[in-house]
């Protein structure tokens, strides 16, 4: 199994001066579900190189087993400090996508076209496309094979607006992710705020918040290995 993991590259959270960028652990915990079972892994960001990291991510607060794990993994660390070009990236190299969130893709993963034509590509060659949390931004631009958007029809879940309030960001963001996808017209769903809640669509694979990660990564490994066991 070749899978790709997409970082933003944004950093600033607004015009706040604070900053953001990926969630440790919406990372490191699909990583290594991922790693453990086998699968090489290439990660990726718009900008290549080392993407930034949400600071609150990094609070002691919100450390788990997978983010202590990746502290003390030197290998993953470092590949996650020479992050690949979103640019050269070719889709026939992977068998999947996993797009970690943090508040970061709302501003680039959302608009930038290296990773619109990749989710496009992936979808359209029938390889399953995950994300968590905010990560859905990055499928707003996104179109399906007739020209609708992607996520038209489709049962999925991101960051509820209710737990965007909750983290007093409503107004910072550039658009509150729940309602751009309903205006979509994608099919949303969502459990109790900061509990763990996915939605599978086929090749579409969402999860709420940072408590959905490591399930994300579960139900893409499952769909991976179902595909593997009818092509075999």
């Amino acid at each position: 199994m070749r899978i790709l993991i997409v970082l933003t590259s944004h950093s600033a959270l607004g015009t706040t001066g604070l900053k953001t960028g990926f969630w440790v652990e919406e990372f490191t915990a699909p990583y290594y579900v991922l790693l453990d079972a086998g699968a090489v892994i290439t990660i990726a960001s718009p900008l290549g190189g080392q993407p930034p990291v949400d600071p609150k991510s990094e609070l002691k607060e919100a450390q788990t087993n997978t983010t202590k794990r990746f502290y003390a993994d030197l290998n993953a660390v470092d590949k996650v400090a020479n992050t690949k070009k979103l640019s050269d990236i070719k889709i026939d190299d992977y068998d999947a996508v996993f797009y970690p969130g943090g508040h970061g893709p709302l501003w680039d993963l959302a608009n930038d076209k290296y990773s619109i034509a990749l989710i496009e590509g992936f979808y359209n060659t029938q390889k399953p496309i995950a994300f968590v949390c905010h990560a859905p931004a990055a499928l707003v631009n996104v179109k399906a094979e007739n020209g609708h958007p992607l996520v038209k029809g489709k049962k999925l879940t991101c960051f509820s607006n209710t737990e965007e309030e909750v983290v007093g960001l409503t107004k910072v963001v550039p658009f509150l992710l729940e309602d751009a996808l309903k205006k979509l017209g994608a099919h949303y769903s969502k459990g109790a705020d900061w509990s763990s809640y996915t939605e599978h669509d086929g090749l579409l694979i969402t999860g709420q918040n940072p408590a959905s990660s490591e399930a994300v990564a579960q139900l893409l490994l499952k769909t991976l290995l179902g595909k593997k066991e009818h092509k075999s």
